[in-house]
C-alpha cells in the first residue's frame, strides 16, 4: 500500500533513516563530496585521448632518435664532452629564447602552434636520416640539427604543456600532467628498447627515419580534435613589457619562483643521463648499445612508475617536491659508488621513480596556482630553467665525467642536486613561516620545521616621579564601573 507523497513530510517515531531534531535542532547540509580521481580519469575526455595517443606514437620516435643521436655522436668522436655538446646545443635556444616561446604561446592559438612545430621537428628528424643513411654525417651534421630542433621546441614546449589545461580544465589538469608523464615514461620503455635493436642491427639512421614519420600521429590527433570541446585562455594582446611582466609575477609569487629555482638545480645537475650512462656503460661495466638501452628502459619503467603513483595522488605539497628532489640527489650519490652492475641497474628504477614524482609534482603545482593568461610565460620560465639548465650542466658534467672519471661526475651532480634541494627547501619553509627545530633529547623527534615564534613587544612603562602616582591595573574586559 502506497503512502503517498506525503509520507516522509512528518518523522516516524522510529524511523532510523529520520533524525531527532528535537533537541539540537536541524542540521546543517552537507557538503557535495569531491570524486576521487581515479588514475585514468583524464581519459574520459575525447580530445584528451587523440592528444595521448599522438604524444605516445611520437614520444616512441623521439626516444628512439635520443638514444641513436647520442650513440652516434658517442661513435664519430669517442667523447662523452661530445654528447654533452650535443645535448646542450639541443636545450641551448631554450635558455635563450624560452621566455619569448611563452609569450607567443600566450598570444596565440595553442592548436595551431602544435600542428606547425610538429610538421617542423618531423622534417628534422627526417633530414637527420638521409645524411646517416647516405653515410654522409658528420658531427657538425648532428650538431646544427639539434640546435634546430632547440629552436621549434622554444615555443612547441610552452604551448603543448599549457594547452593540456585547454583539453581537461582544472580540475583534472593534475591528473593529466601525471598521464602526460605517464605516457613520455612508456614510449621511453618502448623506444630506447627498439633503438638498442634497430643500432645493433640496421645502424642509427633508421631509428632517425622512424622518429620523422612518427610525427603524423600528433598531426593527424590535433586535426581529428572537436574544436567545440576546448576550453582555451582568452588570448593575451600584443604589447610592450609582457616578458617583464611574466618575470614579476613569479618574483612576486614564492610559490612558484621556489620550485623554479629547484629545477633548475636538478635539470641543470642532475638529469644529464646521456653523459653518465654511455660513459658508465662503456668505461665503467665495459658493456655497448645493449646495455646501455636496458639501462635507460630501466629508468624508464621507474620513471612510468612514479608517473601511475602520482595520478592517482589529488594533492601535492611542498614536503613532497623537496623530499623527492632529496632522495632523487641521494639515490644517484648512491649509483656513483656502488661497485655491482646489476645494483647499479636496481637503482635506475628508484631514480626513475623520484625523478618522474620531482618533476610532475613541480609541473603541476606550478600550472595550478598561475593564472591562466600567465601560464605560458611562467611555463616558459618553468621548461627555460628545466631544460635550459642543460647548456650549463651538460659540458660541466661531461668534463669532470671525461676527466675524473664517470664516477666523480655523477657524484658531483648528485651534491649539487641535494645541495639545491636543501637550500630551496629552507627558503620555501621560511615563506610559511616556519623555521628548522633540532631537539636531541631521547624519543623526541630530532629534525623538524615548526612555526617560527613571534614575539610580542615588551610594554614600556613611564618611569614614575617621586610624585607621580603609581599606574592603575587595567580594568578587566567586560567589567562594570
Amino acid at each position: 500500500m502506497s503512502t503517498g507523497p506525503g509520507a516522509h513530510s512528518a518523522p516516524a517515531p522510529n524511523d532510523p533513516d529520520t533524525p531527532d531534531t528535537r533537541a539540537t535542532g536541524p542540521k546543517p547540509p552537507k557538503a557535495p563530496r569531491t570524486p576521487r580521481t581515479s588514475m585514468f580519469s583524464s581519459l574520459r575526455v575525447r580530445n584528451y585521448r587523440l592528444f595521448a595517443s599522438g604524444q605516445l606514437v611520437s614520444n616512441i620516435g623521439t626516444w628512439m632518435q635520443r638514444i641513436a643521436q647520442d650513440w652516434l655522436v658517442h661513435s664519430l668522436t669517442g667523447s662523452a664532452t661530445a654528447v654533452g655538446l650535443t645535448v646542450a646545443l639541443q636545450f641551448l635556444p631554450m635558455l635563450l629564447f624560452g621566455l619569448y616561446g611563452g609569450v607567443i604561446a600566450d598570444r596565440y592559438d595553442k592548436r595551431r602552434l602544435l600542428l606547425l612545430t610538429q610538421v617542423t621537428m618531423s622534417l628534422t628528424g627526417l633530414a637527420l636520416a638521409a645524411l646517416t643513411l647516405t653515410g654522409s654525417v658528420q658531427v657538425w651534421h648532428v650538431y646544427g640539427l639539434a640546435f634546430a630542433l632547440g629552436l621549434v621546441t622554444v615555443v612547441e614546449n610552452p604551448a603543448r604543456q599549457t594547452f593540456v589545461a585547454e583539453l581537461v580544465g582544472p580540475d583534472q589538469l593534475r591528473n593529466a600532467v601525471s598521464l602526460n608523464s605517464a605516457n613520455f615514461q612508456s614510449a621511453r620503455l618502448v623506444g630506447p628498447a627498439v633503438a638498442g635493436v634497430l643500432i645493433t642491427a640496421a645502424g642509427s639512421g633508421w631509428a632517425f627515419l622512424v622518429n620523422g614519420l612518427s610525427f603524423l600521429a600528433p598531426i593527424a590527433a590535433l586535426l581529428l580534435m572537436r574544436r567545440a570541446d576546448l576550453s582555451p585562455a582568452e588570448p593575451v594582446r600584443r604589447a610592450r613589457g609582457q616578458l617583464r611582466e611574466g618575470l614579476r609575477y613569479v618574483r612576486s609569487h614564492p610559490e612558484l619562483m621556489w620550485p623554479i629555482i629547484l629545477v633548475g638545480f636538478i635539470g641543470t645537475f642532475g638529469f644529464n643521463f646521456p653523459i653518465w650512462l654511455t660513459a658508465f656503460t662503456e668505461r665503467v661495466f665495459d658493456q655497448g648499445a645493449g646495455v646501455y638501452g636496458l639501462l635507460n628502459v630501466l629508468m624508464a619503467a621507474g620513471s612510468l612508475t612514479g608517473a601511475l603513483l602520482a595520478a592517482r595522488r589529488s594533492t601535492a605539497g611542498r614536503r613532497l617536491l623537496v623530499g623527492s628532489a632529496a632522495l632523487f640527489a641521494l639515490l644517484l650519490g648512491l649509483a656513483a659508488v656502488t661497485p655491482w652492475f646489476w645494483v647499479f641497474a636496481a637503482l635506475m628504477v628508484a631514480i626513475g621513480v623520484m625523478g618522474l614524482t620531482f618533476n610532475v609534482t613541480a609541473n603541476s603545482s606550478v600550472q595550478l596556482a598561475t593564472d591562466p593568461a600567465m601560464r605560458g610565460r611562467v611555463m616558459s620560465l618553468f621548461m627555460m630553467v628545466f631544460m635550459g639548465g642543460t647548456p650549463i650542466g651538460g659540458p660541466l658534467m661531461g668534463w669532470i665525467t671525461d676527466t675524473h672519471g664517470p664516477r666523480v661526475g655523477l657524484l658531483a651532480g648528485a651534491f649539487l642536486s641535494l645541495l639545491g634541494a636543501v637550500l630551496v627547501g629552507l627558503a620555501l619553509a621560511r615563506a610559511a613561516g616556519l623555521r628548522l627545530s633540532m631537539d636531541l633529547r631521547p624519543g623526541r623527534r630530532r629534525v623538524a620545521f615548526v612555526p617560527r615564534e613571534t614575539r610580542e613587544p615588551l610594554p614600556v612603562s613611564p618611569v614614575a616621579g617621586p610624585t607621580s602616582p603609581a599606574p592603575a591595573p587595567p580594568a578587566a574586559v567586560g567589567a562594570s564601573r
